[in-house]
């Protein structure tokens, strides 16, 4: 039984459609567009892993080669060396399509993220057990790693023609964290290896946000449990806050793009209040996506939902 709901996937196809039919896309707006993500999924996902740069100080480190004054010489590596990492996932998505995804492929993408930071572990599984603070699991012994490594790429090639690109992208990621091969370093590896299948599949950088993090490790653990489809739904949803910047960015004014507001906004003299708006696209019923702390939908969406729901009554 697959873990994405029938209105979540049929939201995604159509607008990984729409974009779709807007290819070739036009490279000096689409660089922009990347070059704004690649700084964003650098900060996020660093910051969820306790990095202290913000956002600009992220952009000035990348962009300027500037050093921020009272942060950490670490946190400024380690934002350098996530840059070069989405580089090499942009390389490989453009012109590596014949390339397995690989045991290989994931120890280089760690290799990358953490070579300034964990140089004598960058690429490596790790030789000791550890145990990861304020979480229920532990992960498996390391003696076991090369193994389960080896099981979860059999298990991606077994599953990949089945599943939804969504759904194996966030069952990947998580069984990748679940046995946490290397010392330091793994969920931006999971991250990237993550976006790797999704941007294969035709969708642009999906990245988690750092004002998410504790739902983001609260879908994880119910994973952990045995609980796939609350991360699986996490992760639609990131995706699809994704497609929405790119086709607001990217579609012409004559063809009306979406006019996405804030759910106050919506609610404001209809029949759902802005809390039970927030309900439904938590649920994967209504579609949406968060800005900051601030979630988004549109009329359009709203009248998609309620025409979904009159057809399912008849």
């Amino acid at each position: 039984m697959t873990s994405i709901s029938e209105n979540i996937e049929k939201t995604l196809k159509r607008k990984l459609g729409e974009l779709n039919k807007l290819r070739p896309l036009p490279r000096a707006s689409v660089q922009k567009i990347r070059d704004q993500f690649k700084i964003e999924m650098t900060y996020n996902s660093n910051a969820i892993e306790g990095n202290s740069l913000t956002l600009k100080e992220t952009f000035w480190v990348i962009n300027e080669g500037l050093t921020v004054k009272g942060k950490p010489l670490k946190d400024h590596l380690e934002a350098k060396d996530h840059h070069a990492a989405l580089e090499y996932l942009y390389e490989l998505v453009e012109h590596g399509k014949n390339q397995t995804f690989s045991e290989t492929l994931v120890r280089t993408l760690h290799q990358l993220v953490t070579k300034d930071t964990e140089k004598e572990w960058a690429g490596r599984y790790r030789e000791s057990n550890v145990i990861i603070g304020g979480a229920d699991h532990t992960p498996p012994d390391a003696l076991e790693v090369p193994s389960q490594m080896k099981n979860l790429m059999d298990w991606l090639k077994a599953n990949k023609k089945s599943l939804h690109v969504i759904e194996l992208a966030a069952l990947f990621h998580h069984r990748l964290v679940y046995i946490h091969p290397f010392l330091d370093g793994n969920g931006r590896t999971a991250r990237l290896a993550m976006n790797l299948l999704l941007m294969r599949a035709g969708y642009p950088l999906v990245v988690i946000l750092k004002n998410d993090r504790k739902k983001y490790y609260r879908v994880l653990s119910a994973a952990d449990k045995g609980n796939p489809k609350p991360l699986v739904q996490f992760v639609a949803q990131s995706a699809e806050r994704s497609l929405n910047i790119y086709l607001k960015t990217l579609t012409p004014s004559s063809k009306g793009p979406e006019n996405y507001l804030k759910l106050s906004q919506i609610a404001k003299g209809g029949r759902y209040s802005a809390k039970y708006l927030n309900l439904l696209i938590r649920q994967g019923m209504l579609e949406g996506h968060k800005e900051g702390r601030i979630w988004y939908t549109s009329h359009e969406a709203l009248k998609r939902y309620l025409e979904n729901r009159q057809r399912k009554r008849k």
